[in-house]
């Protein structure tokens, strides 16, 4: 065993549901255990047999333990104990905390992912209430938003928070760091409960192969049945330029996002409001996602203020192709969801699609008019996918297909 201290967690004034562990293993004297809490008359006596607990489990039985509690939740203490027997013993045992079967929910290649929420991965204060604000998909976010010394924390953080919090139906989604750092938190993730990865700075198809190569071999291992879904993201010249490939490289990717941030950085030019330095990447991406069959994802709005300027933003995303977005506050999935939802008028001109085509087909008629005007096969699908969106957010009733169509 490595002698020193680990320290793993977070405290401070501004910390929430959160832990600091110190741990130290030492030759003798058994376990010592002191828990620093507000809570601690009502909680510091089940911190306190959780955390020995861990440590019985990893057959410690000497040891000093320093807990500084911001009112962690037993998924979050268990996280902590573990990343801090891990750094002292380098054991790879898992201490896994129970499924909770409100997570049982899967997910589907073709639903809908208007606004995904990112979530810093090291910061479970954000976790516990996330489902609430109802995002399509909530990303537990291993990549830019942990630093460095705190990524091996972290993805056991987020593996618990797979197993153990209620996101009350929101796809289950997590981004990976790059390289061989992502392909150990896929050894972490896959196997509990996450829908889909996204594969950050994409730039070929062979990327993203080895990415899915290693979540099948994850899969076989431990017989999952289930799908892994990909959402590979644009943040280069390069990826921009090999967007196709890179949709086309498995079955597996359902939507392809693109990173301005990056993207732009990567050209050299600064990111405006405009956009005019983005126009031919983020039209790419819309071009290559329809050609592969899966949703284009807008890059993300940085200004968590201006909501004015969101939906701006959103209804130019929307009038491009895309079918989402990345938030990166609570505040912006209303505003999101908003935009992309289908306007009046689009609902009641698709209502009238759908129902002349389904009228033709009854007469079994072979071709399809409204008024005056023919409707081809794609413009029906596309009434359809409206429809069914709707129908989903609950801007038309389920009997909408009642009415007669007043335009013959």
């Amino acid at each position: 065993m490595t002698q020193g201290v680990a320290i793993t967690g977070n405290s401070g004034p501004k910390v929430r549901s959160d832990i600091e562990v110190k741990l130290e293993i030492t030759d003798s004297g058994g376990v010592s255990v002191e828990v620093n809490s507000k809570v601690k008359s009502m909680y510091g006596k089940a911190i306190e047999s959780q955390c020995r607990s861990v440590l019985d489990f990893y057959e410690i039985r000497n040891a000093r333990l320093v807990i500084e509690d911001s009112g962690a939740l037993p998924f979050v203490i268990s996280a902590r104990m573990e990343a801090a027997v891990r750094q002292l013993t380098g054991t790879r045992r898992e201490f896994l905390p129970d499924m909770l079967p409100e997570n049982a929910y899967s997910s589907s290649a073709q639903r809908f992912r208007f606004s995904r929420l990112y979530l810093p991965g090291n910061s479970p204060g954000m976790f516990i209430n996330a489902g609430l604000h109802n995002p399509d998909g909530i990303i537990l976010d291993l990549e830019d938003s942990v630093a460095l010394a705190k990524k091996d924390d972290a993805r056991i953080l987020v593996r618990n928070a797979l197993r153990s919090v209620d996101f009350y139906g929101a796809e289950r989604m997590v981004r990976i760091n790059q390289g061989e750092r992502g392909m150990e938190d896929l050894d972490y993730l896959i196997p509990h409960n996450v829908h889909l990865v996204l594969i950050p700075k994409c730039e070929t198809a062979m990327s993203l192969k080895a990415v899915d190569a290693r979540i099948e071999m994850i899969r076989d291992r431990y017989g999952l049945k289930e799908p892994v879904f990909l959402m590979p993201i644009i943040e280069s010249a390069l990826g921009v330029e090999n967007a196709f490939d890179i949709a086309t490289a498995s079955e597996n990717v359902v939507a392809m996002a693109i990173g301005l941030e990056d993207y732009t950085a990567d050209l050299g030019v600064q990111r405006t409001k405009e956009g005019a330095e983005s126009h031919y990447a983020r039209n790419r991406i819309v071009v290559a996602s329809k050609a592969a069959g899966i949703q284009p994802i807008d890059s993300v709005f940085s200004d968590v203020g201006d909501m004015d300027g969101l939906l701006a933003n959103v209804l130019s995303s929307k009038a491009m192709g895309f079918e989402g977005m990345g938030c990166i506050h609570p505040r912006q999935v209303p505003v999101i969801r908003q935009g992309f939802a289908p306007a009046e008028e689009e609902i009641e001109k698709a209502r009238k699609i759908v129902l002349a085509f389904r009228d033709a087909t009854a007469k079994g008629l072979g071709v399809v008019s409204l008024g005056s005007k023919m409707i081809d096969p794609p413009v029906v699908a596309r009434a359809e996918k409206t429809i069914n969106l709707s129908l989903l957010l609950g801007l038309i009733p389920s009997n909408w297909d009642e009415e007669t169509i007043s335009e013959k």
